[in-house]
């Protein structure tokens, strides 16, 4: 029986692993559930899993989520110490599904702790990469990629070396707004950007997905997980989301890896390594998809493909400052309280006023992190005055 904890469980990938354990659960134990503040989701999460612990990020939902799991043999725990307490708790095999650099530290700690990391957190791989990487060989932790992208990559790599790969191509759909010019993505609402055409995503991450940040921070993402150099790492626009990724070795030889678009099949890939487990996706059906369609992206349209490779270039902490502003600029957005088109310019003006010396320690990189952020809230200040 595998021991499971879940960071960011009532998120839609922690759903989504939620929903194949329990189609499973005398093969997994569930050590330890975690959320930010979705009491009611959490406890109900912890009750059907039996979850040893249940932690709320939110200190202040601590009593309530006591109140909610009285009875039912899951310990309540809160605050950022007892999601790091967790991270260490014995599991064999540990989601990081928390939305954010406010992942890193758990994350860090279920590296440390040694086990197997499955990672849909990119945030933290961007923000703190050369740490992360650091942690994994030190403590000889398993760091098993679920992003659709990187997950198809790795199984593309299977039984071959970095050393003979020419390109890897991620793919990206392109987004809801693929097509429409800067001038028609003016006026874009928060309802529109969430709606991607393919995917079920969360609201940040699909905002990400809107404006091609998301890519850029991927992009970010494989130059650590696979270091082939980044001249060697490409987008490739692809809208039926069949294609994830594509690794093509020097011998000129390209494999790609084709699934649904449900991320349950990345996570079933990641919560069975080395072994295969069956999921209720839809199969592929490729007479009826008919046609796959490719294209260039347009860094002009979408000016975040370009900052994340300028900030993937630059190297130290300018990858956690991007993704800093850009946290702060998209949760602006969706409030309501900034443009569409503004995100991408807060990042870029911050990425100009500010840097920081190169990450030694964690506490560095959330530093940079926090610098960034007050610096976005300034940009955001002077932008709606």
């Amino acid at each position: 029986m595998r021991k499971v904890s879940i960071f960011g469980a009532t998120g839609s990938v922690g759903m989504s692993t939620l929903d194949l354990i329990q189609r499973d659960p005398d093969s997994y134990q569930v050590v330890a559930l975690t959320a930010h503040s979705d009491v009611a989701g959490l406890a109900a999460a912890a009750r059907q899993s039996n979850a040893a612990v249940a932690v709320i990020g939110d200190e202040a939902h601590y009593e309530v989520l006591k109140d909610a799991l009285r009875g039912s043999g899951t310990e309540a725990a809160a605050g950022e110490g007892a999601l790091v307490d967790a991270a260490g708790a014995g599991a064999d095999w540990s989601m990081a599904a928390i939305v954010g650099c406010a992942g890193l530290r758990p994350t860090m700690a279920a590296l440390k702790a040694g086990g197997t990391v499955a990672l849909a957190n990119k945030e933290s791989l961007v923000s703190a990469g050369a740490l992360m990487m650091d942690a994994v060989g030190a403590s000889g932790a398993t760091l098993l990629p679920v992003d659709s992208e990187h997950n198809a990559i790795f199984q593309c790599l299977a039984g071959s070396r970095l050393e003979d790969v020419a390109r890897i191509t991620l793919t990206a759909s392109g987004g809801p707004f693929r097509t429409r010019s800067r001038e028609e993505m003016r006026g874009i609402t928060p309802a529109q950007a969430v709606a991607h055409p393919n995917w079920s995503m969360g609201a940040k991450i699909s905002v990400d997905s809107a404006t091609m940040m998301n890519k850029g921070l991927e992009l970010i993402e494989a130059a650590h997980l696979f270091p082939v150099g980044l001249d060697r790492i490409e987008i490739l626009v692809h809208p039926q989301s069949v294609i994830h990724s594509m690794v093509e070795y020097r011998d000129r030889s390209t494999l790609a890896q084709l699934g649904s678009p449900d991320m349950r099949i990345p996570i079933a890939h990641a919560l069975a390594w080395p072994d295969r487990i069956a999921t209720p996706c839809q199969p592929l059906d490729l007479a009826r998809i008919g046609r796959l369609d490719f294209e260039a992206p347009d860094e002009d349209r979408f000016p975040a493909l370009r900052l994340t490779r300028q900030a993937a270039e630059a190297g130290g902490a300018a990858p956690a400052i991007l993704n800093a502003a850009n946290e702060v600029a998209v949760a602006a957005f969706l409030k309501g309280a900034i443009g569409f088109l503004d995100i991408a310019m807060i990042v870029e003006d911050v990425l100009n006023r500010y840097s920081a010396p190169v990450p030694r320690r964690i506490d560095d990189v959330l530093e940079a992190d926090a610098q960034a952020r007050n610096m976005a809230a300034q940009v955001m200040e002077r932008l709606t005055a």
